[in-house]
């Protein structure tokens, strides 16, 4: 079942060159993404605002999964695509205004197995662990608030893999 969904992901998603701005420079990255979302929310990130496309069906039977494996629930999903171990993700974390404050994030992964690293904020505390291909990692509570992650690059990892982000982006008033 990991295989097919890597497929359809790899084909069928509407991928786009990911942007940011860094030292107040714009820059296109190598790593692709998409957003999809149960409405057209806006997410900012990097000071790129994005706008959310509607859930494929695909996409809105890995959230019933996902949920139903966490007890939790998202209505939005936000995907990587890295081609190659070239690309990387420096150490942050997802504490944006736009995502419910504690909120869970389930991390899904497809493809090459990659390795990911925690780091707390204030004790420099480390932890890593390989996401395989079809696993899942569930950060909630306070995990953004006091922890950073990252995903450094490696010259070992030559196919690629896409990870999706389910979140939840605050309900505007």
């Amino acid at each position: 079942m990991a295989d097919e969904y890597l497929n359809y992901l790899l084909k069928d998603i509407a991928w786009q060159h990911d942007q940011a701005f860094i030292y107040g420079k714009r820059i296109i990255t190598k790593r692709k993404v998409a957003w999809y979302a149960e409405q057209p929310f806006e997410y900012t990130y990097s000071k790129i605002t994005k706008r959310a496309l509607p859930w494929t069906d695909e996409l809105l039977q890995l959230k019933s999964l996902i949920e139903t494996e966490s007890g939790e629930s998202f209505n939005s999903c936000l995907l990587n695509l890295y081609h190659n171990g070239s690309e990387a993700m420096a150490w942050h974390s997802d504490a944006e205004k736009d995502l419910v404050k504690d909120g869970a994030i389930a991390s899904l992964s497809f493809g090459a197995e990659r390795k990911f690293s925690l780091r707390h904020n204030k004790t420099k505390e480390k932890h890593s662990l390989f996401l395989e291909h079809g696993s899942l990692l569930l950060m909630s509570g306070e995990t953004q608030t006091y922890w950073q992650h990252c995903m450094p690059a490696t010259k070992r990892v030559t196919e690629p893999r896409v990870n999706l982000t389910f979140r939840s982006i605050a309900q505007k008033n």
